[in-house]
């Protein structure tokens, strides 16, 4: 049996400068975290020269053939589609994917997909790649074969897992600097933080695509704000590096006031209105997960003053999701070639009719 693991992330500063359409320009950076809530991959061998996926968040499942001569686009599984046809190697499995989290949520959920079909079926294959390339390669399909607008943090968050400072260089390359803060500073600082859901994010997509947009066409109020982003998300490392967590908090807040500025649909009057609730609860600072218009509200808050948080934003009907930080990104949890005798360490499934099963 081979089950395999990635992680979501939340992430604090810099986003939306990991665009190419921004730090190709200018080079960009993000300050983000890995956390415990994942997707996972199992995958089980098959003998007929098909793939069968299937979602258990999506609640669809496909059977394939040919998959070389099939189009990615029209398919609700497009990002195990594409992954297959990247790698370009026949093989015939079962696929069953599973998430602790839904999509839409601002998490990155879809970049952790990518990154964790590619870990499965890369370690099946016994081609394994680096962390390095892992995101890469996940990128690469995002954004040039499903032609996504998407930016770089979230596959290299899913990949590398930890507290990381992410460079993105002019040239395309990428840097991932490991926080490696002092144990109990980590412990305060992942403390402090809340997540509370605000409602699944419907413009995303909309949201990112404008974004860069007007990044190539030189808006001065977008890119205005961009640069901001960026030195709030330089500043929020230097906070981090010197155990200054209230300043980490403040600029967290500056980090989001910023952020609306790229956007109007980047916030909602309903988000507005919670965010301003947390603050007048005790929350030093906050945004939303992602790009925008929906997901999870991030707050930095010292803990006296959490339950007093928690309470006001439950009244409203917004709930917390308690999580911790994820420090081993993407890996292979699970890998017993002795199960059924595969050689590549798979598993075969036997689905059984729910009639069958009454009889």
């Amino acid at each position: 049996m081979l089950i395999v693991r990635s992680p979501v992330r939340i992430s604090f500063g810099g986003g939306g400068t990991d665009l190419p359409s921004y730090y190709e320009q200018f080079g960009g950076c993000v300050l983000s975290a890995a956390i415990n809530k994942y997707f996972y991959t199992i995958l089980g061998a098959r003998d007929d020269g098909r793939v069968q996926v299937i979602s258990s968040d999506l609640r669809v499942f496909e059977n394939w053939q040919d998959i070389a001569n099939m189009p990615v686009q029209n398919s609700e599984l497009e990002i195990p589609l594409a992954v297959l046809k990247q790698l370009g190697s026949k093989v015939s499995v079962d696929l069953f994917l599973a998430s602790e989290i839904p999509p839409g949520t601002g998490l990155g959920s879809s970049a952790s997909v990518c990154v964790n079909i590619l870990q499965t079926l890369t370690n099946y294959l016994h081609t394994p790649l680096s962390k390095y390339e892992l995101a890469e390669q996940a990128f690469h399909i995002a954004r040039n074969v499903l032609s996504k607008h998407v930016g770089k943090q979230d596959e290299y968050a899913a990949a590398f897992g930890g507290l990381n400072f992410l460079s993105f260089n002019r040239d395309g390359s990428t840097q991932v600097e490991s926080m490696d803060l002092d144990a109990d500073l980590l412990q305060e600082f992942q403390s402090n933080l809340m997540l509370f859901f605000a409602g699944a994010a419907h413009h995303s997509w909309t949201i990112l695509r404008e974004q860069e947009d007007s990044t190539r066409a030189q808006t001065s109020s977008t890119l205005e704000a961009l640069h901001d982003i960026k030195a709030l998300g330089v500043r929020m490392r230097e906070a981090l590096q010197r155990a200054q967590l209230q300043v980490f908090g403040e600029l967290l807040h500056a980090a989001w006031e910023a952020k609306r500025r790229v956007s109007k649909k980047i916030s909602t009057p309903r988000i507005d209105e919670l965010y301003a609730l947390a603050r007048e609860h005790g929350a030093i600072g906050g945004k939303i997960t992602g790009a925008g218009g929906g997901g999870f509200l991030l707050l930095y808050c010292d803990r006296p003053h959490q339950e007093a948080v928690r309470k006001a934003l439950r009244e409203v009907g917004v709930h917390e999701m308690a999580f911790a930080f994820d420090m081993q990104g993407a890996q292979v949890i699970v890998n017993d070639p002795f199960i059924d005798s595969d050689e590549r360490g798979g598993s075969r499934w036997t689905f059984v009719p729910a009639i069958a099963r009454a009889q």
